[in-house]
């Protein structure tokens, strides 16, 4: 209506936009309009500063257009949060905006004007209408989602514990690292969503920070539980404790603090009795209980925060008031590749001048809107591994719409007159589409369909019905399909398996790193990155075959190794030169390890000069006074098991 009213020159760029942005969730929807809304002002102000400034050297022109487009790529494609979005449009806004108007560019000052104006009221009048209705609120969905989170961490730690979590294993870890990268995504929306969202969203970076803990220690209690079963070493105090906490894992979330208490202290106890033996058994033994308690700690934590999060308005309210609020935690940092990023990057701006070629070599009038359909397509795809296969979907929705959209251009709207009936005309088609939009099956439709029906009617401030026009227009949204599909077949269909790969060697980057004692110690930015990779390896690896190879490196392990070095770095700081030389010689080894890793391209098993250096460190910290703290030593004993699983126990030497 405003568009009309306002007499903007083209009202079907602001109809297409309420589509593509709205959202069900007020809360997920706010942040992406305005970084939608100062994408689009980025790409209006390149377009203006580069059109006009090189309108006589097309070629320069349309590569500086390609450059800036596959720039933003990479910057959408290496920001996996909803800021995502800004570089998006930016990329976007400037290719639609420059491309099809680079015949007059005389007038590319009024065209960008009108076409912001038209993509912002169309962004403002989906966010007012959140505003004063306000479909669903972001927190009770949190309340939801958080428990379902816990449920499922509880559950894989329970199943990871017992004799048969072996084939379990992987399904649930996958999904245990996507939930906990999710309850971030979440979080960054809240502060958009209601007036008390910043101290939810405090509550749940903290739930995330906790569950992030959950799958490395539970991991670690379930294979040092395994080493003890092949040893046939564990007693009935052991077995207890483990049945203890496997029913208090399946039990409600709202048990008492003191039974919480209680067990964790049982643990801590019988942590301290079996590690002054000093044997290989009771190592494992302590090890084990070190694990469980951590692993009860993270737990409790989380169900006191999942707990917190049924808290009314009132509540959270009173807690500001008297000021007891914990401090807001940082924020979980997600792991990027510059690398992925550069290539998506790198495809785009190829692409875009491949297809503006196409458009000049052979002088085709409607060319310059298939260059921008295809930059649509290519923004919108672009964070994906292959997005041929979507993009072959996409041109299959938009070739079923175009009878539709003729049958409204010719038959239908020539009888209407006036915006109401317009409005009332358009209803059912719209209404079909966006209850499509709006079933998670069928979402990924919408958005062609939307695309070809309203750019292939082209409403304008006056009606106007031209078949020659129609059908240039159609032929330029399919041929901009067609060529987005076929350059991402040359560029862009990376193997799976390949980008695998790429994420597992920065993991092991950053194990060599943290092999090093001189390097600073992050280890909650560590894990977060570590955990983040591991949710990536695990989607992509569930289509991978069942014997390649990149399954024995899928993450898991790596993230012990992790947390072992951190521990070893922490415990190690004061101890005495003899265990400290022990304790770097781990270290180099390690580093080694990975190095060798990184040139092999695979996950090559340890060599003995490693295991050499375990129980030479072993040694040194289970002698009186070396200074090598306990949680150190526990450590040794569990990267012991992660890196030699079938190596002999460890023998202490004679005295």
């Amino acid at each position: 209506m405003i568009a009309f009213t306002a007499s903007l020159p083209r009202p079907w760029w602001a109809l297409l936009t309420v589509y593509v942005t709205a959202q069900p969730m007020s809360g997920a929807f706010r942040p992406k309009a305005l970084y939608r809304i100062a994408g689009i002002v980025t790409g209006a102000a390149v377009t203006i500063a580069i059109v006009p400034n090189m309108q006589n050297s097309p070629i320069l022109l349309v590569f500086c257009m390609a450059i800036w487009t596959g720039f933003c790529i990479y910057l959408a494609v290496l920001d996996r949060t909803p800021r995502a979005f800004l570089f998006q449009m930016a990329a976007f806004s400037s290719a639609v905006i420059s491309f099809p108007y680079l015949d007059d560019p005389a007038n590319i000052f009024t065209t960008t004007v009108s076409r912001v104006e038209e993509m912002t009221v169309a962004i403002l009048s989906v966010t007012i209408v959140h505003m004063l209705l306000q479909p669903w609120s972001v927190r009770p969905i949190i309340r939801e989602r958080a428990r379902s989170f816990l449920n499922d961490a509880s559950r894989w730690t329970a199943e990871a514990l017992g004799t048969h979590h072996t084939a379990l294993e992987y399904q649930h870890r996958r999904r245990l690292a996507s939930d906990v990268v999710e309850l971030g995504m979440i979080a960054i929306n809240l502060p958009f969503d209601q007036r008390y969202a910043l101290a939810t969203r405090r509550t749940v970076l903290q739930l995330q920070a906790a569950l992030a803990d959950v799958l490395p220690v539970a991991s670690g209690s379930a294979n040092r539980l395994d080493n003890l079963r092949s040893l046939d070493a564990v007693d009935a105090e052991l077995a207890a404790l483990v049945d203890a906490l496997i029913d208090w894992l399946n039990g409600p979330i709202d048990t008492s603090d003191e039974i919480d208490a209680e067990l964790i202290a049982r643990c801590r106890t019988l942590e301290e009795e079996r590690a002054r033996r000093g044997d290989w058994v009771s190592l494992l033994a302590a090890n084990l209980c070190d694990r469980i308690a951590t692993c009860m700690e993270t737990f409790h934590a989380a169900r006191v925060l999942v707990r917190r999060l049924d808290r009314t308005d009132a509540d959270v309210e009173a807690e500001q008031a008297t000021g007891l609020e914990e401090r807001d935690p940082s924020h979980f940092p997600l792991a990027r590749d510059h690398g992925l990023a550069a290539l998506a990057g790198a495809a785009t701006a190829t692409a875009l001048m491949l297809y503006c070629a196409f458009w000049i070599l052979l002088a085709w009038p409607n060319g310059s809107a298939t260059a921008a359909f295809a930059a649509l397509i290519t923004c919108s795809f672009a964070a994906q591994d292959d997005p041929a296969p979507v993009i072959g979907r996409y041109l299959w929705a938009t070739l079923k719409t175009f009878p539709l959209a003729a049958l409204y251009l010719f038959v239908i709207l020539p009888r209407v007159d006036g915006a109401i009936m317009l409005i009332v005309t358009l209803a059912p088609a719209l209404l079909w589409m966006g209850y499509i939009q709006a079933d998670p099956a069928r979402s990924a439709r919408a958005l062609p369909m939307f695309s070809c029906f309203i750019v292939a009617m082209g409403f304008l401030d006056r009606f106007q019905a031209d078949f020659a026009t129609f059908l240039n227009t159609g032929l330029a949204q399919v041929g901009g399909i067609v060529t987005t599909l076929a350059v991402t077949r040359l560029f862009r269909s990376a193997n799976v398996r390949w980008t695998a790969h790429r994420i597992i060697r920065n993991n092991w980057i950053d194990l060599q790193g943290l092999a090093d004692a001189r390097a600073p110690l992050a280890p909650e930015i560590w894990t977060a990155r570590a955990l983040d990779r591991l949710g990536q390896i695990a989607a992509r690896m569930a289509d991978a075959d069942p014997g390649d190879a990149l399954h024995a490196a899928d993450g898991l392990s790596d993230l012990r190794i992790g947390r072992n070095l951190i521990q070893i770095r922490r415990g190690s700081e004061n101890a005495r030169a003899s265990a400290q030389s022990a304790v770097q010689s781990v270290f180099d080894e390690v580093a080694h390890l990975f190095r060798k890793r990184l040139r092999a391209g695979e996950p090559v098993p340890a060599e003995t000069a490693l295991l050499t250096a375990i129980d030479q460190a072993i040694m040194q910290g289970t002698k009186r006074r070396s200074g090598l703290q306990s949680r150190a030593l526990l450590a040794l004993v569990g990267m012991r098991c992660n890196l030699f699983p079938q190596a002999a126990p460890y023998a202490a030497p004679a005295a």
